[in-house]
């Protein structure tokens, strides 16, 4: 599919980007979206170039002891593998010139279109060694460090861009991390007008090129600086400007909410998160646009053969994968069992466990935080060893890491280990160690059922499902997220409980019991047939429409090309200086 506009030129900021399994500049979902965006605009020629930082020592490595205690190590690599830039730029810091130069990294699309990477990096001689770190660690240090992170990407990425000679037209904030981008913008307005003081008229110019996504349903989630902190790093003239433009959050210097002051355009990024953004932000108008994965990254080598076999287009037109309904039953689970055992020979491998691939296998993958309740399923054990002794055998593959200061995640995953230890005379669990994009890819394409139990309404989208329904694999989850799109009770996969928001948790997982025992586990060894044409359906309902390829169309008709401005309510202070 290749866009045939005249669209500006775009630049898309995120603090994180799944580039490849092996450069570890992502944590987890909001940088695998970001690296899933770039590659369908490159394979949709859409004119992006995008901003990130090196993080020379990436996210970290996890390590996981017998009884669950994450240690972690970094993951350093080494930039000099890409292509160096002739682009350097000094970035005012705490009244101090950091000097920043950007190494390159292109994406390049099956139809030959390219989007070009920048990744920032301070590791220069003429920095002091605090300076030259600043872009060593995603997510790491403490508010100070991301602060001057958030400054560097903004503020340095602005002027990189410039230095490189884009002449970029909208500014795409990947969640909140790069919204000092705004002050920027309008720092070169108020620069070219000789005005002096931040009138409405520039509030508009700088709203008229920005577009932000927003990621996170709970006010906790997002990156929040106290004003001494803000001063300190931004310094006095850049302080009194965030003052001009009514840009403080009380006392606060909260990302979102100079994103959302910023931003002509703003989106959650499903339609229930949507909801819950115009809930938390009731003075901005906040769209919807739902995720999606990047379906020629995460089908796996054994459905890729399929899908080309009977759906040649699907590569080009992503559509077309909603003609798996007519794909032979037989063939898909031929497929799915032959990436099911390449799964399986790799956790051989890693960790030394045998799993069988004719059992019924539960897939559980994603960060370990505590509100996406890994542990739910074994809150009753004996009921679950009751249901793989009596019904149908089942084994569970887990993966995800907790951010190294998330005690809460931590202890998850230890409940985890503990849980799986007391029913392991009757079921099979194996914790998959440094979870990634490669194991990511194994997962969600070698278990049988993808199980996704957020407490609501906290999970914003979620797409491990979404890779999971490409590879014909249903899921088994809450009612929140893309879910509540996706979901098609026993066509696309099941629910756990309902969508009522005050549902008692303990209703919850009676129903995920319920329905192991009752539908999915009979299904599964008793009626095959059925079982596969869930699976089919999941690809062509679920996978035909959570992915890139339709969800960047939507940002270039609604955001890039055809903008509708989200413009603030009555409710929002006017800006000191009067109309331009």
């Amino acid at each position: 599919m290749d866009v045939k506009t005249n669209l500006p030129a775009i630049a898309y900021f995120s603090m994180e980007i799944a580039l490849e399994p092996d450069i570890p500049t992502y944590s987890g979902g909001l940088g695998v979206l970001a690296g899933d965006t770039l590659r369908s605009a490159a394979d949709m020629h859409v004119p992006i170039v995008a901003v990130s930082l090196v993080h020379r020592k990436g996210y970290f490595r996890q390590h996981l002891d017998p009884g669950g205690n994450q240690y972690e190590s970094p993951q350093q690599w080494d930039p000099a593998q890409l292509t160096a830039t002739d682009a350097k730029v000094d970035v005012l810091l705490e009244g101090r010139q950091v000097a920043v130069r950007a190494w390159q990294y292109t994406v390049r699309g099956h139809t030959g279109g390219i989007v070009p990477v920048y990744l920032l990096d301070t590791d220069l001689p003429e920095n002091s060694p605090w300076d030259r770190g600043l872009t060593d660690h995603l997510y790491g240090g403490d508010d100070h460090y991301r602060l001057c992170q958030e400054l560097l990407l903004g503020i340095g990425g602005l002027e990189i861009l410039r230095k490189l000679g884009h002449d970029v037209k909208r500014y795409h904030m990947n969640e909140g991390h790069s919204a000092l981008l705004a002050l920027g913008l309008l720092e070169r307005r108020l620069a070219q007008s000789f005005a002096g003081r931040v009138k409405k008229g520039d509030i508009d110019g700088v709203r008229r090129a920005c577009i932000f996504t927003t990621h996170t349903p709970v006010p906790a989630g997002h990156d929040q600086f106290n004003r001494q902190l803000a001063e300190q790093v931004l310094g006095p003239e850049r302080t009194e400007l965030l003052t001009e433009a009514q840009a403080w959050h009380g006392d606060v210097l909260n990302m979102t909410y100079l994103a959302l002051r910023f931003s002509g355009y703003v989106n959650g990024v499903a339609m229930k998160h949507g909801e819950v953004s115009r809930g938390m932000f009731p003075t901005y108008d906040i769209s919807a646009i739902t995720n999606g994965v990047h379906a020629g990254t995460w089908v796996s080598d054994p459905f890729v053969e399929l899908f080309d076999r009977f759906i040649p287009e699907w590569r080009n037109d992503n559509n077309y994968l909603r003609y798996a309904i007519s794909v032979p039953p037989e063939e898909i689970r031929k497929s799915h069992q032959t990436a099911k055992v390449q799964l399986f020979d790799r956790i051989r491998e890693r960790h030394g466990v045998q799993l069988d691939p004719e059992v019924l296998t539960l897939g559980f993958a994603r960060r370990a935080s505590t509100y996406k309740r890994a542990d739910l399923i074994f809150r009753d054990g004996e009921r679950l060893q009751a249901i793989s002794r009596k019904t149908g055998p089942i084994q569970i593959v887990y993966g995800g890491k907790a951010h190294p200061r998330d005690e809460g995640g931590k202890s998850l995953i230890r409940r985890v280990f503990s849980g799986a230890s007391a029913v392991s005379q009757s079921i099979r669990c194996v914790y998959v160690e440094n979870y990634d994009m490669h194991w990511g890819k194994l997962i969600t394409s070698g278990v049988d059922v993808w199980v996704n139990n957020p407490m609501r309404p906290q999970e914003a989208s979620g797409t491990s499902g979404m890779k999971a329904a490409l590879n014909g694999v249903p899921s088994f989850s809450v009612l929140d997220g893309w879910w509540i799109e996706g979901h098609i009770e026993g066509v696309t996969g099941w629910s756990i409980g309902g969508l009522e928001p005050t549902e008692d948790p303990a209703a919850e997982l009676a129903t995920l019991y319920d329905k192991l025992e009752r539908e999915i586990v009979p299904m599964f060894y008793g009626r095959p047939q059925r079982f596969t044409e869930v699976m089919r359906s999941a690809i062509a309902f679920n996978g035909s429409f959570f992915n890139t390829q339709r969800m960047v169309s939507q940002y270039v008709e609604n955001a890039y090309l055809q903008r509708g401005e989200n413009r603030p309510r009555p409710a929002e202070a006017p800006v000191p200086g009067g109309q331009s």
